[in-house]
């Protein structure tokens, strides 16, 4: 009857408090290092912003999903029974006598939170990555695939981690890391262009800055008084001793620094 939850006891190969230092911090080091290079406020707001909306949104729904399901892990029998004597009720119901918690924990299998939480904060991760160094311009670099894929690798060895260990079912992976993928995928295009698109290095918030800085910029050059000056400078002759004026340019401090950091 439990013949396929007789798996044995083993401690994970990657614990609990692990996870959030790969799947949090580690990609906000990420982007720390990207802010560093570039001084882009917006990218390292939304990029934070973002994460942090993936990885939390993933565990409500992991957590959930595990508290309706309760499928049981591979290694319930031995949560159930610890002594290894299987009990039954007449009707044939199991009758548990392990640790309540151990028997609770038992029943929280599907999906695998680990791997929901590892695609979730490396698959924006991942994202992120492909849209900075534009991984697909169309020029065949396979370096840049590389690093592209590099978090998902690190993310599937956990997720093939928690079946090794008989915490998991190979669903249960394949669920969880489905899940935390797709939640990160719609977390990312909030706040980021796709990485395929010609902007996708940027954030949303950027290319609206942009446009707003460039439209303040011809407002104030349209005003009376810049006219004003323009039209009086274009009106001067040269000078006698053959230099000539040059002529009046209007510079926005604000639009520059925008465009420099795009550089």
């Amino acid at each position: 009857m439990m013949e396929d939850l007789k798996y044995p006891l083993k401690d994970n190969t990657v614990p609990v408090w692990a996870v959030p230092l790969y799947a949090v911090l580690l990609p906000m080091a990420v982007f720390l290092l990207f802010y560093m290079r570039r001084r882009d406020v917006y990218d390292l707001h939304h990029s934070v912003l973002g994460l942090l909306f993936a990885v939390l949104i993933t565990g409500v729904l992991t957590d959930a999903i595990k508290n309706a399901v309760g499928r049981p892990r591979p290694d319930f029998f031995w949560r159930c029974f610890p002594d290894g004597v299987e009990a039954y009720d007449k009707w044939g119901g199991v009758v548990c006598h392990g640790k309540e918690s151990d028997i609770k924990e038992g029943h929280k299998s599907f999906p695998s939170g680990h791997t929901s939480w590892s695609f979730a904060g490396l698959g924006f991760l991942s994202l992120y990555l492909s849209g900075k160094i534009k991984a697909f311009d169309r020029k065949g670099h396979v370096a840049k695939l590389c690093i592209v894929f590099l978090p998902l690798l690190v993310a599937c060895l956990v997720g093939i981690s928690r079946v090794d260990d008989y915490w998991h079912h190979w669903q249960d992976v394949f669920a969880g890391g489905l899940l935390g993928l797709v939640v990160a995928t719609f977390c990312y295009m909030q706040f980021f262009p796709a990485p395929y698109n010609d902007d996708g290095w940027g954030p949303y918030a950027y290319f609206r800055a942009m446009e707003e800085s460039r439209g303040n910029a011809n407002i104030n050059r349209d005003s009376p008084v810049v006219q004003a000056m323009e039209d009086r400078v274009m009106n001067q002759e040269p000078r006698r001793n053959g230099d000539t004026f040059t002529p009046y340019s209007y510079h926005s401090p604000t639009l520059e620094a925008m465009e420099m950091g795009q550089k």
